[in-house]
């Protein structure tokens, strides 16, 4: 029974791989909404992006991403699940590389729990996470690829119905808390979300942990041990992590010199800002900048796709 189901996850990556070298596009999009099919011909060094909330599969090549002290590593017939918009380090470590991505929607994720007659309770589970794809779901991701061959009805109507299976397929198997999660809107991991994009949204602005605690209705050490559980940082930690992204992005785009991008994202002393940004990405923010300007790395839409992808 074993080699059975080893020889189908291996004859399913296969075709997902010949699907995905036929259909990807240079943006990763696709004809339907919230699928993606990423390609990449070589390794690259690892850089600063957000994952989104995704589930990403690879057929080819590896994947490293890092966040905090956590590192995860996937390559053909794992994948990883982020229920939250998380920035990461993120790299290729074996190309050529061919990916499947799937955007996770809370709404259908919360329908089949409904349905289904799930809950889920207990401390929320990490943000990030990495497992092996059943033969069921490689199944259903291939049979939402090929969908791209047919006419654009059979998408429209059957991509929801993938849709579904391929998340319930997520839900019942290793990843299952992390993705379940997302569908529970008073959960621990929505409010920690939300706390997320608030940072995200605010992150040049100080504040106190304490009342963002008090916001979602929280106790700060109940606040604290959640949000290092999802994001693997502190709050501090994370609007650091977000400030020094941004920063990166302005550098790179020439308009201001480093003192001014520093107040910009937040920081009141440009060395500190200067020594941090070193501490971060290897070199001071000046020579950073040029260097991938030179390299002409596109850092500028990184952003565009979940970096699991």
């Amino acid at each position: 029974m074993g080699g059975n189901v080893r020889t189908e996850r291996a004859r399913d990556c296969t075709i997902l791989r010949d699907l995905i070298a036929q259909h990807a596009r240079p943006d990763d999009t696709t004809a339907i909404d919230g699928m993606l099919l990423s390609a990449a011909g070589r390794a690259g060094e690892p850089r600063a992006s957000t994952t989104g909330t995704v589930f990403a599969l690879i057929a080819q090549g590896s994947k490293r991403l890092a966040i905090g002290e956590r590192v995860y590593d996937y390559g053909p017939g794992q994948y990883l699940v982020a229920s939250v918009d998380l920035p990461i380090t993120g790299h290729y470590t074996q190309a050529p590389a061919l990916g499947f991505g799937l955007v996770l929607r809370p709404a259908v994720i919360a329908e089949l729990m409904l349905l289904s007659g799930e809950d889920e309770g207990g401390p929320p589970p990490s943000g990030l996470g990495v497992a092996d794809a059943s033969a069921e779901l490689l199944d259903a991701v291939v049979r939402m690829v090929r969908l791209l061959d047919g006419p654009a009805a059979d998408q429209a109507v059957l991509a929801p119905m993938l849709e579904r299976e391929i998340l319930w397929r997520l839900m019942t198997g290793p990843l299952g808390p992390t993705v379940r999660a997302i569908g529970i809107a008073d959960s621990s991991l929505t409010y920690i979300g939300r706390a997320v994009r608030w940072i995200t949204e605010h992150y040049d602005r100080s504040f106190r942990v304490e009342e963002l605690a008090r916001t979602y209705g929280m106790s700060v050490s109940a606040f604290h041990r959640a949000f290092h559980a999802v994001t693997a940082l502190s709050p501090i930690q994370f609007q650091k992590q977000i400030r020094l992204q941004r920063s990166r992005l302005l550098l790179l785009s020439g308009a201001d010199d480093v003192a001014t991008v520093a107040f910009r994202v937040g920081y009141d002393s440009a060395s500190q800002f200067s020594r941090e940004y070193r501490r971060q990405f290897g070199l001071p923010p000046g020579r950073d900048a040029a260097r991938l300007r030179d390299q002409s790395l596109g850092l500028s839409t990184s952003r565009q796709r979940p970096a699991g992808v």
